[in-house]
């Protein structure tokens, strides 16, 4: 294969470093940045990341590397592929990964096809993540970003480049000082790309909430009111207005069709299992084994579960230990020590401690 990769940069230091790094090793490397913010905008949104902020400093990075950088309008596919399945994910009562769906439906399809227009082999990002043998690895394990690579299409990773997957982040602070990057001490950014402010805001905006009330699991009766039902998800403990109470209570159930949100003790919360849809799978079925590793949350940690079912539209899973706030709309990730095995969205929970 060739040496021209087209450079994903989002303004951010892991790019930019990838990016120096490619050029380092010989490639031709392209730089570009996919825009998804709007004409019009509040001024916060040069807070984000992607954001026309974000896209200056890329372009300053560029330049330094003495290499062409572009800007792709992605608005319309941004809007269609990820903030409206977004808003649909919430309006179901799901807790949607926008960064799941980013890296499956856009920067590991859309641009990739895109690279190849340009006559690139390779799209490179700025990922924590390892690319060996065919297959994708955990990077440094406190940054690590396989969790919203599992929907990647198989067919993709042979085109794929993780230049600092296989460092830890002071090492590429390191390297961008060294490379001389205008982003080396630029901080990181938590916020969703395409939110402004609040989340619960932004929602309450968009999908016209309205108050409702909480209903305790255990009596049936309501213990207090809460500002629409999309705002909860399920295992929330903050944010419930019950800070008087003597009992401890987490968010059990959301009913957006009814706009009631159930909340109870931290036991209702706890599932020995999963059913997952939209499944992707990076190793073929014959090469899983009755068990695998699962992550249900980004910062929680694997357990081992045994595969009760699997195929391309549902995966259910028996966790070898109950996992808590097991919440619809997140991802069921699959592993092998280190390996990413592929994944699924949460369709529901399975096998809950409390009912039975």
């Amino acid at each position: 294969m060739g040496k021209r990769v087209l450079a994903a940069m989002s303004g951010g230091v892991d790019s930019s470093v990838s990016a120096a790094l490619l050029k380092a090793q010989g490639y031709e490397v392209i730089g570009a940045m996919m825009r998804f913010w709007p004409d019009q905008k509040k001024d916060d949104c040069f807070e984000t990341c992607c954001s026309p902020d974000a896209a200056y400093e890329a372009r300053r990075v560029a330049d330094v590397l003495g290499i062409p950088f572009y800007l792709l309008d992605y608005r319309e596919e941004f809007e269609a592929k990820i903030v409206q399945p977004f808003l649909a994910g919430y309006q179901a009562g799901e807790t949607p990964n926008p960064c799941v769906n980013c890296n499956t439906r856009v920067k590991f399809d859309s641009l990739l096809k895109k690279a190849r227009m340009l006559g690139c082999d390779y799209v490179a990002t700025g990922h924590y993540v390892v690319s060996r043998d065919g297959g994708l690895y955990r990077g440094d394990p406190r940054k690590d970003q396989t969790y919203f690579l599992w929907g990647t299409p198989k067919e993709a990773i042979p085109h794929l480049l993780f230049p600092v997957g296989h460092l830890e982040k002071p090492q590429v602070r390191a390297l961008a000082e060294r490379f001389g990057l205008p982003t080396a001490r630029k901080p990181e950014s938590q916020n969703i790309c395409f939110v402004q402010g609040d989340l619960k805001d932004f929602l309450a905006q968009q999908l016209k909430t309205r108050p409702g009330p909480l209903i305790d699991l255990e009596t049936g009766q309501q213990v207090g009111e809460h500002g629409g039902a999309q705002l909860y998800t399920v295992g929330q403990r903050k944010g419930l207005g019950l800070w008087k109470s003597h009992l401890e209570r987490y968010v059990v159930r959301v009913d957006v069709a009814r706009n009631e949100v159930v909340v109870g003790p931290k036991e209702a919360c706890m599932w020995g299992g999963l059913e997952a849809r939209g499944v992707n799978l990076l190793v073929p079925p014959g090469e899983l084994g009755e068990e695998v590793e699962v992550q249900v949350r980004y910062r929680t940690r694997p357990v081992p579960a045994r595969l009760e079912e699997v195929g391309p539209e549902r995966l259910v899973l028996r966790f070898s230990e109950p996992q808590f706030a097991v919440a619809p709309g997140q991802s069921a990730v699959l592993y092998w020590g280190d390996r990413l095995l592929g994944g699924g969205v949460i369709a529901r929970p399975l096998y809950n401690l409390w009912t039975g």
